[in-house]
Formats: C-alpha cells, sequence, structure tokens
C-alpha cells in the first residue's frame, strides 16, 4: 500500500512536470538544432548540474558579502547564461554553440528576426515547477493569525503600496516606453486609459506591486526588532501586499485575454470594451476568492485526510505538494497564473498542523529546484539588451519611481494609523526590496510574448536595485532608538510564558527530547524552527506552542488554555528521567571496572587522530599537593601554549572538577584522565604530566584515587569543546593503547624531559 502511495505521488509530479513543459502558454518555440532525443537529454542533464553549481557558488559568494542568495543566483545565471558563457561554443562535434546553444539561437536570431527563449521547453519545465513550490511554500508561510490581529493598518500598508506601486510602474511604461524603444511608438498614439491595459505597461505595473520581506525579515530578526509596531506591521502588510500583488496578475491576465478576445471579433476598432474586461476581471477576482475561502475552510479536512491516510510526515508532504500542483493547473487552466493557485493551497494549509511538516520535508526539494529557478531567470537576461543605454536609464527611472512608490505608498497609511514620519519611513523601507515574486511576473511576461527582452532586463535590474539598497536604508532608519509611534499601544496577546530551570544544558537537552517525543506519542507535530537557537514548534489542530531551550532553561509559549497540557507532560517527562535517574545512580562495582580496564583496548583505526598529541603540553616533574591544584595548574599550561584553543580558564578548569565531581578519572596503572568539555575550548587541546612529588604520601596526590588503589604517576588532561565535532572518543583510545602496549606506563613514567615524552607519543598513530 505504501508502495503504491509513493508511486501514485511520482507520477503526478512527473506528470505535472511534463504538462508544464508541454503548456500551451509556455516559452516560445525552442529551436530543437535537429540533436536526437538521448542528445536532448544528455544537454539537460549537464545544464542542469552547471546549473546547480553555478547558483550554489553564486549564492554563497552573495552571502560572503552579506546580500541574499537569490541575488547570487540570477548574477550566475546572467554569466552562464547562453546570452554570455553558454554561447561560447567550443570544438566542432555538439558543443560547437555552446552548452546552451548562445550561438546557434543568436544566429537563428539573425536570420528570421526570431528572439527564442534562453531556456528549452525541458528546462522551463523544471523551473516552473521550481515557481510553483516557491509559491506553495510562500502561502505556507503566510501568518493569517497576525494578518488578522493588525489588519486594519496592514491592509491600509499593503493597500497603499500595491496601488500606487501599479499606477506609477504602469505610467512610466506608457509615457516613457515609446522615447526610448521604437516598437512601443504606438502606446504614445492611444488614450491613456488604452494605452495602460496594454501588456507591457500592465505586466510593468504588476512586476513594481510585489514586495519580498524574507530580506526585511532577516534586518528586523537581527535587529531584534521583529516584534516592534514597524517590524509586525512591515510582515503584516507583507500578507495582503503577496495578496493583492497576485489579485492585480489574475486581473491583468483577465484584461490581457479580454484584449484579445477583442481583436479577434474586430472590437479594437470602436475602442475598448470597459464591460467585457470588467467581467474578466471580477471572474478572476471571485475566482481566487472563493477557491481561497473553500481551501481555508475544508483546510481542517484536508489536514485530517491526509493524517489518517497516508500517516508518514514525508508522504503527507508529498501529497500536499500534489495538491498544490493540481490547484496549479486548474488556475492556469482557467485563465490564472499557476503560482496563484500553489498560493492558495499553501495559504489554506497554513492554518493546520501539517504547516511545518510539510516545510521540513519539502525543504529538500526546495533547496534542489528553487536555486534553479533564479538561476534560470537570470540566463533569460540578455546581458547586450542589459547593457544597452536604453536600457540602462529607463532601468534607472523605473527603479527609482518603483523605491519612491512604495516609500510614499506605505508610509502615507503607516502615518494615519499612528505612525510618527520615523516610523512611517522605517515601514515604506521594509517593503522596497523586489524578490521572487518579481521575478516570477517577469519571466511569465517574458515566457508568455507580453515583455521583450529589454523589458524583462528592466525587471531584473529593479529586483537587484531594490534587493540591494533596501536592507541598508532599513538598518540606518532603525539606528536612532526613537519610537515609529506617536502613541505606544499596549499588548494584549493572551500568551504566557513558562520556565523550567535545570541543573545543566546537558540535562536541558535530554529533557528537552523527552518532551518532543512525548508530545509526538500524544500526536502532536513537532517541527525545528531553528537549529542554531535550538526553537521548535508543537502543534495539534488549533494548538500551537513554541519551546526554546537557551542553556539550561527551557520555555514555553502558550495561551493560559495550553498551560495545563504543558504541565501535565512536564510531569510524565519529569516522573519518567526520575525514574531513570534512580537505576543509572546505582553504584558501579569496581571489579566490574577492573575487568574493564583488564580488556585489551580493539585496535581500530583512528588515522590522524595522533597528531592531537604532538600539540598536547608536555609537562615533566610536574608537582602537586592536591586534586584542584594540579587540574587547575594543567589547564593553566594549556592555555599559555595554546591562548587560541582556550578563551576561558576558569570556565575550563570548572568543567574538568565538574566531571571529577560525579566520578573519579583515576584509573589503574596510577594513571588518571581528566578531561572537561566546554564552548570555550576550540577543537582538542590537552597536557600529559609526569609526576614528581617526593616528600609527600607515597609520592603521589594524596586525594586522587585509582581504581586498583595504586600511586599516581601519570595524568594525561584532555579538553574539547561540547558544541563542535571532535575525535574525542578516538584519541582517548589513541592514548589507552599507547600507555598499555609493551609496558607504556613504565616508558612514559620514566621519561625525565618534554622531549622525551613527546617522543613516546610520536610513535602512536
Amino acid at each position: 500500500m505504501k508502495n503504491i502511495r509513493w508511486l501514485a505521488a511520482v507520477a503526478v509530479t512527473f506528470a505535472a512536470m511534463g504538462a508544464f513543459a508541454a503548456h500551451d502558454g509556455g516559452p516560445p518555440p525552442y529551436p530543437n538544432f535537429g540533436l536526437p532525443r538521448v542528445e536532448e537529454m544528455m544537454f539537460l542533464v549537464l545544464q542542469i548540474g552547471v546549473i546547480i553549481f553555478a547558483a550554489r557558488l553564486g549564492g554563497a559568494l552573495a552571502a560572503m558579502a552579506r546580500l541574499p542568495s537569490i541575488l547570487g543566483e540570477l548574477a550566475a545565471g546572467i554569466v552562464i547564461g547562453p546570452w554570455a558563457l553558454g554561447g561560447v561554443g567550443f570544438g566542432d562535434g555538439l558543443f560547437a554553440g555552446g552548452l546552451f546553444h548562445g550561438a546557434e539561437l543568436r544566429a537563428i536570431a539573425r536570420e528570421t528576426g526570431v528572439m527564442f527563449d534562453a531556456t528549452s521547453p525541458a528546462l522551463y519545465g523544471i523551473a516552473t515547477l521550481a515557481s510553483v513550490i516557491l509559491l506553495f511554500l510562500s502561502g505556507l508561510e503566510t501568518n493569517l493569525k497576525m494578518f488578522l490581529r493588525y489588519s486594519l493598518v496592514g491592509s491600509m500598508v499593503g493597500l497603499g503600496g500595491v496601488v500606487v506601486s501599479f499606477l506609477l510602474g504602469d505610467l512610466c511604461a506608457v509615457w516613457l516606453l515609446p522615447h526610448f524603444f521604437a516598437h512601443f511608438a504606438g502606446l504614445s498614439q492611444m488614450p491613456l486609459a488604452e494605452a495602460m491595459t496594454m501588456e507591457a505597461p500592465l505586466y510593468m505595473g504588476i512586476m513594481s506591486t510585489a514586495t519580498s520581506v524574507g530580506i526585511t525579515a532577516r534586518i528586523l530578526s537581527e535587529k531584534k526588532k521583529m516584534d516592534s509596531e514597524e517590524g509586525v506591521t512591515i510582515m503584516a502588510g507583507a500578507v495582503i501586499d503577496d495578496v493583492l500583488g497576485l489579485i492585480v496578475l489574475a486581473i491583468g491576465n483577465g484584461i490581457i485575454v479580454a484584449n484579445q478576445a477583442a481583436e479577434k471579433l474586430g472590437a479594437a476598432a470602436d475602442g475598448m470594451d470597459w464591460g467585457a474586461i470588467g467581467v474578466v476581471a471580477v471572474k478572476a477576482f471571485g475566482v481566487w476568492l472563493g477557491a481561497t475561502v473553500v481551501g481555508v475552510l475544508a483546510a481542517r479536512w484536508i489536514a485530517k485526510f491526509l493524517k489518517v491516510v497516508f500517516k508518514s510526515p514525508v508522504v503527507i508532504a508529498t501529497m500536499a505538494f500534489g495538491l498544490a500542483l493540481t490547484l496549479a493547473g486548474i488556475f492556469e487552466f482557467m485563465g490564472l497564473a499557476m503560482i496563484i493557485g500553489a498560493y492558495v493551497m499553501g495559504l489554506a494549509l497554513s492554518r493546520t498542523d501539517l504547516k511545518h511538516p510539510i516545510q521540513e520535508m519539502l525543504s529538500p526539494v526546495y533547496t534542489f529546484l528553487v536555486p534553479i529557478f533564479f538561476c534560470s531567470m537570470g540566463m533569460m537576461v540578455d546581458v547586450s539588451a542589459l547593457c544597452s543605454k536604453p536600457v540602462l536609464v529607463f532601468g534607472c527611472i523605473y527603479t527609482g519611481l518603483a523605491i519612491a512608490a512604495k516609500i510614499l505608498g506605505c508610509m502615507v497609511p503607516a502615518m494615519f494609523c499612528g505612525f510618527n514620519a520615523l516610523g512611517g519611513l522605517r515601514i515604506g523601507a521594509g517593503m522596497v526590496p523586489r524578490g521572487e515574486v518579481a521575478l516570477i511576473i517577469a519571466g511569465l511576461g517574458l515566457s508568455s510574448g507580453y515583455l521583450t527582452q529589454e523589458i524583462f532586463g528592466i525587471g531584473i535590474l529593479m529586483t537587484l536595485v531594490t534587493t540591494v539598497v533596501a536592507p541598508p536604508a532599513l538598518v540606518g532608519l532603525f539606528a536612532p532608538r526613537r519610537r515609529g509611534v506617536r502613541r505606544p499601544r499596549p499588548r494584549r496577546d493572551g500568551s504566557r510564558r513558562v520556565t523550567f530551570d535545570l541543573a545543566s544544558q546537558s540535562v536541558a537537552e535530554l529533557v528537552l527530547s523527552r518532551l518532543l517525543a512525548e508530545f509526538r506519542e500524544e500526536g502532536f507535530f513537532t517541527s525545528l524552527l531553528s537549529k542554531e537557537d535550538s526553537i521548535w514548534e508543537i502543534a495539534m489542530d488549533d494548538m500551537e506552542l513554541s519551546v526554546h531551550r537557551k542553556g539550561n532553561s527551557i520555555r514555553f509559549e502558550c495561551t493560559p488554555a495550553e498551560e495545563a497540557i504543558v504541565m501535565t507532560v512536564w510531569m510524565e517527562v519529569a516522573s519518567e528521567m526520575n525514574d531513570l535517574a534512580r537505576q543509572i545512580s546505582k553504584p558501579i562495582r569496581r571489579e566490574d571496572v577492573g575487568m574493564l580496564l583488564k580488556t585489551p583496548p580493539a585496535k581500530l583505526s583512528h588515522s590522524g587522530v595522533g597528531r592531537y598529541l604532538q600539540s598536547f603540553v608536555m609537562l615533566p616533574k610536574f608537582r602537586a599537593t592536591s586534586k584542584r591544584e594540579a587540574i587547575e595548574k594543567m589547564v593553566a599550561e594549556i592555555a599559555a601554549a595554546c591562548p587560541n584553543q582556550v578563551s576561558d580558564v576558569a570556565a575550563a578548569t570548572e568543567a574538568v572538577l565538574r566531571r571529577e565531581a560525579s566520578m573519579t578519572t583515576g584509573l589503574d596503572h596510577g594513571i588518571a584522565v581528566p578531561h572537561g568539555r566546554c564552548p570555550e575550548v576550540t577543537g582538542i587541546a590537552g597536557a600529559v604530566a609526569v609526576l614528581d612529588n617526593e616528600g609527600t604520601a607515597n609520592g603521589c596526590i594524596p586525594d586522587y584515587e585509582t581504581i586498583d588503589n595504586s600511586p599516581l604517576r601519570i595524568i594525561v588532561l584532555t579538553l574539547a569543546n561540547d558544541e563542535q565535532q571532535t575525535p574525542y572518543l578516538q584519541l582517548m583510545s589513541v592514548i589507552s593503547r599507547a600507555l598499555r602496549a609493551d609496558g607504556g606506563y613504565d616508558r612514559l613514567a620514566a621519561c625525565k624531559t618534554a622531549e622525551e615524552m613527546r617522543r613516546f607519543f610520536r610513535k602512536v598513530r
């Protein structure tokens, strides 16, 4: 049964990919170049491999420059595209026109005057699939609760930004395109209202409405302003901005379809048929609104069905994505964009407890496909067209208007809703970045033949500039510590914080893992939101809890009604942990440890681990009168010799003493192996001491016990980081093997100098 479900999910996915690749509204016809099908697939495989590598490299370089990764992925696509390096041919065979056939595309364009799309149908289909999953996950990330809570100010800000951006973008195209590009001269001969409904001006207006708040969210998070009045308003405004932007896209496509239908009927000569356009626009809006309402109302039933029938989170996520693909295809069939259907399905499921499991399970697919999409968008940019003077000049004007439109369109409504000028500027700057939605709209316009290469390049330029300039502007606006509101509003969210303080970080990690397991056994879905900050979300139906472990504390964010559930689960886990503690704390018999120590150590392969011993501090003729003194002196010696590895001597010493307090590390044959782990240590550091305590009882440290009661002769102290992966256990195995082989105890204890000790360990590998 499980295999049938998987096969069905795979079949739906590949059928959708095939439909996208062959869709009538897809890219313009792409030349076959006379290649057999096998060689076409070979080119596709090579192209995808190069795109993945280039996109990841570009994203990594952008991240190093503290820029959004999509900028690097776009730039990588421009560099490897058919109009740049991808058009450079090599050899006389299949690759004579370049990996992306750029040379052949240029030759065909010169001969026929037809400019083909830069991507093949198969590659376009994969990019389309990536855009669907991108908008599906964007819908899942939409916080409807926050939108409803701040619906008034968020709606005003989002509506203002969309309306002003669309009007300025559309009017800019109507008034300036005829002056820069000869093939748009007809716009100047049309009435203003009719010119504004033409394909290129419509799409330029729609492109400028989109807002990508991912960049803004990162800045707000870094500045600890995510829950400020401005931060909440920006995030709430982004919800209505995304929704309105997609509605405008749907209406715009409806207007274009109405125009084309009127032209076929010969109605163009009598002027615009505003009645028909109005009907199409209302139909588009009605389909979107109806699908959204039905989806939100049916979301609980859909989630329940998926959980009862499929159970596995992986299969549930796969089937949810299949539903998103199906709805995307239906929307495209009805004359709307596929991405609107995908967004609606994500928006519906965002209110269910499946939200984060789906995001988590689809994350690998997203990581694989989305960079391909952004890189493919970059590949569509004709570098020669982008670098031309008309494109650059017009692009600068269009970009400047796009920035001004968002600032003014969002700032003025915000000031009417209680923000001062500084707060309004912060909100306006936060809404400036364009991103993935703008690129998707531009790609749709180009592939549908509504936009030329020049206009597409202008859209890419606008996206790049707005994404780059917004973060530093937002950081500068938040530099003054003044409030952005005229009268701060009291917060009434009704949430409650429940905190449990435990003995140590290790105990907190163990207890948290058991708490999550207990919630899972009760039917809750648990999702890791931040690995670095150890933040989890626990959800089931209407309940949504947040769990954050910081140091030795575990903190729950919940409502008063949910607090009883948290306390019940906590008591169950506490009782279970107490039982385990009693079992573990049973005395360890000395004879058992003795038998373990007499067992020859396994000769495992620890290639390269022995090199750590060469950096250990060697301390011959070491003297100490107590265990604490020995440990403090050895840690101090390590810190003095390796200052880059031990940043806090006191913390490292405390870590060793804390471990020693739980059980002595004195072994047999007069050997002790004290050790400790703490974040103040980088990698592995250590010291080896050969004792010379003449005059003390038995020539050893009196309070340092060994398992066989032998006098202490050698101390091997090791420090390691508790948050990094280090071969600590392998190193201890190497040390044990060296000391036990061929009388190693006695040979090391007989060493009188540091060099003799180092020669002893130099043979260890």
